[in-house]
């Protein structure tokens, strides 16, 4: 047997170790990791709730597909802080990677976080303490093991919800509908007021539908089985919609963003299972409970394993050196314990493990970071066995320790016969690629321990190794505690090299400058917001790293700090800036930047994506641009938007993206500049893909109300100005051919139809040439009575003359109104799709549906107008009305009878 199968075979043994959550052969979820932020105390009822709710979940899975999945294992990866001895080391467990987490957030509502499109898995769910420990919320939200099923049908498997909040009831077959599904799910509508009492729905005039104080009941008894992306919370419901019972027309999520399917297809046809599912048979038994391990990650130990071989002359032993002074000074955490180790030829111990207690500790391990190359080879297995020795000193074991691993070629020996042992260590390795002939094994080795992939270029003004250090943190979920990045700019001068830095509101605590240069020293002169002036004088000059730093002192001054900075010769500079929260209990802004793809065959488009947020809450209305740098040509950059459109999911929710098309072969670099330079940008607490809040049942007739949802205030609320810059993980790109395939324009998403009197006005994003850049050539428009014709046989549909139609630049807003040479009629429904065209004749996928009735205003509106014609198949409103009168009819007939048949006999007698 060659090494070669030796190393696969291995590879496949180790492959526990992956980070991802997988579906195993017999229908079992494993490597389920929910972790507990740091933020949130210990209470071990905590742990006993989450079990509870995951074994809950497995079985009502377990009946939601067919009997062919469930939950098999899971990891609880509790606080540093919590004190218990059943807690077990963390392997390669971190809060920042984790599918599920529990912290606290500005509302007690469950959510899953989805960033992509139809089918593609979300980023992760969020329970907060208050959800889990409260049983008053099971009255509200149903069962925690139900609404486990309907957050994990939004993470595992891309569905979306099947209920609205802005468009929760339509017009269809001329009558008025819940959003819902299916339609079997019965119920009442009402309107709540001011002191809780209920009253009929008014009609809005201008839309023939319910105001928007009007709320569906659902009976709390039912006759249907489905849908859990509708309400997990009623007792009936145990499955997902599928074709025969999936309300197709409902203006609900679910529908706009996965083409009308039903939830049921999606899972089995797109998502990331569909090719195991397809192949499971039911299960015979009810499934095993879920097995739990309850892990613990304490204070980080981290080794930095650092290449000295004969490549590394020059400028790149000197960058690293720069930017591992930089992690150690300003990037690591308190209490951390850190060991360095070089490798060439050799490799050797340069500090074991050391516990940073002081800032004369982190000066001491800085001395012992190596300055100058021993021009040998480059031997990867002998500094990761050394690495790995020395994280094995403090107890035995490299479990949940880190390597940052940092090296600038190929292995001279083979990485291959020595990285299965070190992923199967239990360590994260981080690994940073400094230059084009790293190692290709680097990418897999921080791919499946959970660590990062950093690539570094030899352009120095990039600042990416400096950048690359600073993003080497492990998250707990208590950002006030970690270093944030303001700045990171460079250029090459012979002059000036200004800038304005601003530290906001929620930062300023170990506010550092830190300024490098390439050959001279330059004047460097930073002014405060107040007008105060630090020299170089004030800084500390390190004239053998080539950098200049400077320390605020205590908290930094709120508002727009200025450097100005003067080359005595054509050299490069760079400035990186850093500070952490200003307060204990007040989360800094943070941005995450990261591609929807590590490694790409360039078939599919890529996207940039960053979120920008303050404790969970979006940061919408930012200027956001990602500079994507490949290790060799030029660097493209991209201004993200979050307009909804595109590759964007949703418009205001703080998640700004982009389709990259001009990717280069070979591996490329991210980093993301984010900023508020006319202070439009606002928090907002805009609802995600969750769990719905239900106000109430209808039992027996009569609606039984929930405690009220807790407020949370919808206004946005101002940021004001601030600067951030995150680097997300490289990837890599490999495609046949020497340029990227041409890509269609993208999926119009957004379109809106609105039929004003014998004309129809459609509305949507436009569309690019190649995704969402440029301009696409055409627009095909068409239309239907028939949804499902429409849907599945687009060029079915009635044409709409486009020839006036040009299309504008991608993102613009597309407006176009169209008449028809017929009179549509009061009570028409009809639906419109629009397909966009490229300069080589490539389509794009057909839009979502739009559908548009004509519903004229009753002209003699009553004065309390109740919902006529709303279809509520448990009992209609009118019919409840026109029933008590009748009673009460009958009533008043029956007592009169009765009345004059005692007096008739009274007379008799």
């Amino acid at each position: 047997m060659d090494s070669r199968t030796v190393f696969v075979l291995l590879w496949t043994l180790l492959s526990s170790t992956s980070t991802g959550i997988k579906l195993d052969v017999d229908g079992g979820y494993v490597d389920i990791t929910i972790a507990i932020s740091s933020k949130v105390p210990q209470d071990n009822t905590l742990i006993d709730k989450i079990k509870d709710m995951v074994t809950e979940g497995s079985l009502h899975l377990h009946q939601a597909l067919d009997k062919k999945v469930y939950f098999k294992d899971a990891t609880i990866l509790v606080p540093s802080h919590w004190n218990s001895k059943e807690f077990t080391r963390a392997r390669t467990e971190s809060f920042e990677k984790a599918k599920i987490k529990i912290d606290n957030a500005d509302s007690t509502e469950p959510y899953t976080h989805q960033y992509g499109e139809c089918g593609k898995e979300g980023e992760y769910i969020l329970f907060t303490p208050n959800f889990l420990l409260n049983d008053t919320v099971v009255q509200v939200y149903g069962s925690r093991g139900r609404v486990f099923v309907h957050e994990w049908a939004h993470l595992r498997w891309g569905l979306f919800d099947e209920y609205s909040e802005t468009k929760k009831f339509y017009h269809s077959n001329g009558r008025i509908e819940a959003t819902r599904c299916s339609k079997s799910i019965e119920g009442q509508y009402y309107e709540r007021t001011a002191d809780g009492s209920l009253q009929a729905c008014g009609i809005d005039p201008q839309t023939s539908l319910p105001d928007v104080n009007c709320t569906f009941f659902p009976n709390k008894n039912q006759n249907t089985d489905s849908s859990i992306m509708y309400l997990p919370s009623l007792d009936s419901v145990i499955t997902f919609c599928q074709a025969n019972g999936h309300n197709y027309e409902a203006p609900n999520l679910q529908n706009d963003k996965c083409g009308n399917k039903p939830a049921w297809t999606v899972i089995f046809e797109d998502s990331v299972d569909k090719d195991t599912l397809r192949s499971l048979e039911p299960m015979q038994s009810s499934p095993p409970p879920p097995s739990f391990k309850v892990v613990q990650r304490l204070q980080r130990v981290v080794c930095l394993i650092l290449d000295i071989s004969g490549s590394m002359h020059g400028s790149r032993i000197l960058r690293q050196q720069q930017a591992a002074t930089h992690f150690l000074r300003s990037i690591i955490e308190d209490q951390a314990s850190v060991g360095i180790v070089t490798f060439s030829t050799n490799a050797n111990t340069q500090s074991p493990l050391t516990t940073i207690d002081s800032d004369s500790t982190r000066e001491n391990l800085i001395k012992k970071l190596p300055g100058q190359s021993d021009h040998g080879s480059t031997n990867m297995c002998k500094g990761l066995n050394l690495g790995l020795e020395v994280l094995t000193k403090d107890n035995m074991d490299a479990l949940g320790d880190e390597i940052i691993f940092l090296t600038d070629g190929e292995a001279t020996d083979d990485i291959d016969s020595c990285s299965p042992m070190a992923i199967n260590s239990g360590a994260i390795i981080h690994t940073v690629a400094l230059g084009p002939s790293a190692a290709k094994a680097l990418m897999e080795m921080a791919e499946r321990t959970g660590g990062k992939f950093i690539l570094s270029t030899d352009d120095i003004t990039s600042n990416q190794l400096m950048d690359a250090f600073a993003s080497l943190t492990l998250s707990t979920g208590d950002y006030t505690k970690e270093t944030v990045q303001l700045e990171s700019v460079g250029e090459k001068t012979s002059g000036w090299f200004n800038g304005t830095v601003t530290v906001d509101q929620t930062v300023g605590n170990k506010t550092n400058f830190v300024i490098i240069y390439e050959k001279d020293v330059p004047s460097i002169s930073i002014q405060s917001p107040s007008g105060s002036i630090y020299s170089l004088t004030q800084m500390s000059h390190d004239m053998s790293l080539k950098t200049v730093t400077l320390k605020v002192p205590g908290t930094a001054e709120t508002g727009d700090w200025k450097y100005i900075i003067q080359s005595p010769t054509l050299q490069s500079l760079t400035i990186t800036v850093t500070s952490q929260a200003a307060r204990p209990d007040v989360p800094p802004i943070i941005v995450k930047a990261h591609m929807n793809q590590q490694s790409s065959d360039g078939t599919k488009p890529m996207i940039v994506f960053a979120e920008v947020s303050q404790n969970y809450k979006p940061v919408i209305n930012a200027e956001v641009w990602a500079m994507l740098e490949p290790e060799s040509g030029s660097a493209q950059t991209l201004q993200l938007l979050d307009n909804g459109a595109g590759a964007d999911a949703f418009q205001n929710d703080g998640i700004y993206s982009r389709y990259f098309t001009k990717f280069e072969k070979g591996r490329s670099s991210l980093k993301v500049r984010v900023k508020n330079p006319d202070g439009q940008a606002r928090f907002t607490n805009k609802k995600k893909s969750g769990a719905p809040y239900v106000p109430g049942y209808v039992v027996n007739g009569v609606v039984e109300l929930n405690p009220p949802k807790p407020p949370v205030s919808e206004e946005p609320l101002e940021v004001g100005s601030f600067t951030r810059t995150a680097t997300g993980e490289s990837f890599e790109v490999t495609f046949t051919g020497s340029t990227p395939p041409n890509f269609p324009p993208n999926k119009i998403t957004d379109l809106s139809a609105e039929i004003q009197d014998n004309s129809v006005l459609l509305s949507w994003t436009a569309p690019g040439e190649d995704l969402d850049q440029g301009t696409a050539k055409s627009y095909e428009i068409r239309w239907s009575y028939d949804l499902q014709m429409l849907r599945e046989s687009f060029s079915n549909g009635h044409a709409v003359n486009t020839t006036a139609v040009s299309p504008h630049e991608a993102g613009s807003v597309e407006q176009h109104s169209f008449n028809f040479s017929f009179t549509i009629q009061n009570g028409t429904k009809m639906f419109f799709a629009v397909q966009s065209e490229d300069e080589e004749k490539a389509k794009s996928e057909t839009s979502n549906i739009a559908q548009a009735s004509k519903i004229l205003p009753d002209p003699k509106p009553q004065p309390d107008p109740k919902p006529q014609g709303i279809s509520n198949p448990g009992m209609n409103l009118t019919v409840l009305v026109i029933s008590l009168c009748v009673v009460t009819v009958v009533i008043c007939f029956v007592v009169a009878v009765t009345t004059w048949a005692v007096r008739r006999r009274k007379r008799l007698g």
